[in-house]
């Protein structure tokens, strides 16, 4: 008995899956583990797939953030393009497709939210989604489940959400969104660093000079 009980663990160590568990169950071990996050750096891939078009496109980049307000994300390909958000403006600045201009929003209830793609999905999920789905699945090698959340709003700006939760851990591996206009956006975690180190100047944005700043919708 205790040699079972030593190997479960050493499967658990070694990132082989769980059994099986309910999705209220990897919810909520996701939403302990992402409570934990106080600073974070993170590696990423963004598919962006829209069938209204039969086009897809795929980036990627790097996240930093300093919970709760601050966060950067600098894209590597296409390079350049940024969204900064710095405590109290959120600056989108995409030179790839919107060259010229840089849109800011204020950061707050009245405002734009910081562009966290876990909080809001982690922060009291059962307020905004039913949840379902917690069936395994394995994301380049690594063990996860996955929990789908389906909106309770109409007003909800997405059909469907799908988490995929490292059983190891049980930090994001992945987050899949279906938009009310059916482009699926799936972002990919390659690498997690939980409470590293960041650069405070990835949380500052400087206006490029000949780019014009456009206020964002104020909710």
């Amino acid at each position: 008995m205790m040699k079972l009980a030593l190997a479960s663990v050493a499967a658990f160590l070694l990132g082989a899956p769980l059994a099986a568990q309910t999705a209220d169950a990897t919810l909520d071990r996701a939403v302990a583990a992402y409570a934990t996050v106080k600073t974070a750096r993170i590696d990423f891939t963004q598919t962006v797939d829209n069938s209204l078009t039969g086009t897809s496109a795929t980036t990627h980049g790097e996240l930093q953030q300093r919970r709760p307000s601050r966060f950067a994300v600098k894209f590597d390909d296409p390079s350049g393009d940024r969204i900064v958000s710095d405590g109290e403006w959120v600056w989108v600045y995409l030179p790839s497709t919107n060259p010229g201009q840089v849109i800011r929003a204020k950061l707050g209830a009245e405002g734009a939210g910081a562009p966290d793609f876990a909080a809001q999905f982690l922060e009291s999920p059962r307020k905004s989604y039913t949840v379902s789905g917690g069936d395994a699945a394995s994301i380049d090698g690594a063990a996860t489940h996955a929990v789908m959340l389906t909106p309770k709003s109409k007003d909800s700006p997405f059909q469907k959400v799908t988490l995929w939760v490292n059983d190891s851990d049980a930090l994001l591996r992945r987050v899949e969104t279906v938009d009310g206009s059916g482009v699926v956006r799936r972002i990919t975690v390659t690498k997690f660093a939980r409470n590293a180190p960041v650069d405070a100047s990835a949380f500052v944005f400087k206006v490029p000079a000949g780019v014009k700043v456009f206020d964002g919708p104020a909710s």
